[in-house]
This record gives C-alpha cells, structure tokens and sequence, in this order.
C-alpha cells in the first residue's frame, strides 16, 4: 500500500477487475476490492516481528537493475 494514497483510492484503484475476475464478473467491485485490500493489509502486518518497522518500497527502490532498461 502506498502511504500517499487513502483507503477510497486505494479501492478506486483495485475496483478495476483482472481478467480473471472479469470472466466470472462482480456484482459490486467496489466491496470485492475493499476485502481483498483488508485481507492483504491483515496479512502483511501479521507478518512483521513486533519488534520491527514495516517498510514500503516499490522494486525500483530494492533492485539495482543488471542490465538498462529496452
């Protein structure tokens, strides 16, 4: 989850189907978006040691890329 964006936006942003969701369809994209956005945020913090700082980076921030970009 980015820091800068707020939890309606972060909806807006999933409510948008995958093709695979697609093809089974959504009555409400808007509330499948918000669980899986829940789901996800429960998960990551359960994941992080007590005793630690969760960070939120993008891979461009962790990888140094091998080879330049096409």
């Amino acid at each position: 989850m980015s820091h800068d964006q707020s939890d309606q936006e972060r909806i807006e942003s999933r409510a948008h189907l995958l093709p695979e969701e697609e093809r089974v369809g959504s009555e409400d994209p808007g509330a499948q978006a918000d669980a899986i956005l829940t789901e996800s945020d429960i998960r990551e913090d359960a994941n992080v040691a007590q005793d630690t700082t969760l960070e939120h980076r993008t891979s461009e921030q962790t990888v140094t890329p091998s080879e330049p970009p096409d």
